[in-house]
């Protein structure tokens, strides 16, 4: 791997990914008990000869994956029916922390050496990954397994940032949108409609009720997913459509931070900053400090338990309109990585395939909240039942009519955080406008995209 590139590619992924497909509620972030198969190699075949074959050995290959909590249930589950599943392949599953912890030590383990098969990769870092040489390209393994594959199958919608220059290289996992988390009970108790607020003027309007009562419209970090989305919103992209100069400094791109600093500056909403940011968002809505929060729909689940728990009804919504409505996809792919043997190779694609399949997709929806990936998952009876019995895990489903992939520029990852630290400092200083904060980030920004 090119020395210059592991530098530059190393430390910026750390800032990516503070709600990106986030690790759901810290309330609910109970770890898995589930382990890995514990089945014994099969038998050798009693011949009539005096030669007997022994048993072929296992091959096994060691997955790497983000998150605890009920995320980390559902990946474990999943590795312990593939494993029991078949007896050629034992997958040895190892968590290693969030997004930025994981990209960094798949990084680190990949220059030395030893880095694990397959990896969960959040969809923003494919395009570093692949053009770095870290990432098997899959395109030629699913045209010739698509028979029992079924590329077309995957939700169009979840597909734009598994390509990276037209070539395939990771199949849809666990994704997600962020969307509108709502406090039903509090809404009421002002005297407010639970179906809203659909605008950014409904938010602002439903803030300023809420304040009166006490409390806060939202706690929301200053989070570069949730800008994305605004941004999309206010009819604007972060990037120029080749890639190479910086967009979100135009008026579409402004028109978010000066909406959540006149929020923040009169009290309606807060914005908390730091590496607690989003951990502090949760619980003020877990406490019910501030009636909404913006999360990803990985936290369906752990947020319909927050609500049963302290007693209170909890409904979920696309993230309010400005110009329009938009939504930045989110969560993660499976890749493989590039040094394997083929035997590796081919026994991590069954991998691939077996987590991705329609079965596996349906599991993981209802039991954590992300997205179904395959259209045959959601048009089956099971989930369609499912959503009439809980419309909060439909959300996002329906919201991916307004979704757009994220960026996957080789500089996005450090773009992205020179954003988030301008949005934070056009917050928090009252010197400081969003239009000069953008600007100036823009100007750093360019230089890293005309490289």
């Amino acid at each position: 791997m090119n020395k210059k590139l592991m530098a530059v590619t190393l430390p910026v992924l750390m800032s990516m990914t503070l709600a990106a497909c986030g690790g759901g509620n810290t309330a609910t972030n109970n770890a898995g008990t589930n382990s890995g198969n514990n089945a014994e190699p099969a038998s050798a075949a009693a011949g009539n000869t005096a030669k007997t074959e022994a048993p072929a050995e296992k091959i096994t290959i060691h997955y790497w994956y983000a998150f605890g909590g009920k995320i980390e249930e559902a990946k474990q589950a999943l590795v312990k029916k593939f494993n029991e599943s078949q007896d050629r392949i034992e997958v040895i599953a190892e968590t290693q922390g969030g997004y930025d912890d994981l990209h960094a030590k798949v990084q680190a383990a990949f220059a030395a050496g030893n880095e694990p098969a397959i990896s969960d990769l959040e969809i923003a870092s494919t395009g570093v990954f692949a053009r770095s040489g870290m990432l098997q390209d899959l395109t030629e393994l699913a045209a010739r397994d698509n028979d029992t594959l079924k590329l077309e199958d995957f939700n169009p919608g979840l597909m734009g940032n598994a390509y990276v220059d037209e070539k395939l290289y990771g199949l849809p996992f666990m994704r997600s949108t962020p969307i509108l988390y709502k406090n039903v009970t509090m809404l009421k108790d002002a005297g407010l409609d639970p179906a809203g607020p659909k605008t950014w003027d409904e938010l602002e309007q439903y803030s300023k009720t809420l304040k009166e009562k006490g409390k806060v419209g939202m706690t929301m970090p200053a989070d570069i997913w949730f800008y994305e989305g605004l941004v999309a919103q206010s009819g604007g992209t972060m990037l120029s459509e080749d890639g190479k100069t910086a967009a979100f400094n135009s008026p579409e791109g402004v028109a978010p931070v000066e909406f959540w600093k006149k929020m923040a500056s009169e009290g309606l909403i807060k914005i908390p900053v730091g590496d607690e940011a989003g951990a502090t968002a949760d619980k003020d809505w877990a406490n019910q400090l501030s009636a909404f929060k913006f999360g990803s729909t990985a936290g369906v689940s752990g947020s319909l338990e927050i609500a049963k728990g302290n007693n209170f009804e909890m409904d979920a919504s696309f993230m309010p309109a400005n110009v329009s409505y938009g939504v930045p996809t989110g969560g993660c792919q499976l890749v493989i990585t590039s040094k394997l043997s083929d035997e590796e190779k081919e026994a991590a694609w069954e991998f691939l395939k077996f987590m991705t399949t329609a079965e596996s997709t349906i599991y993981q929806h209802k039991y954590v909240g992300y997205l179904p990936t395959r259209l045959s998952a959601l048009e089956s009876p099971e989930l369609q039942e499912h959503f009439k019995q809980y419309p909060q895990y439909k959300v996002a489903v329906d919201q991916l009519e307004y979704a757009r992939p994220r960026p996957m520029e080789t500089a996005y990852p450090e773009v992205a955080s020179i954003v988030k630290t301008a949005i934070e400092k056009a917050i928090i200083d009252p010197k400081v406008t969003p239009q000069d904060a953008l600007n100036e980030a823009a100007e750093k920004a360019n230089k890293l995209l005309g490289k």
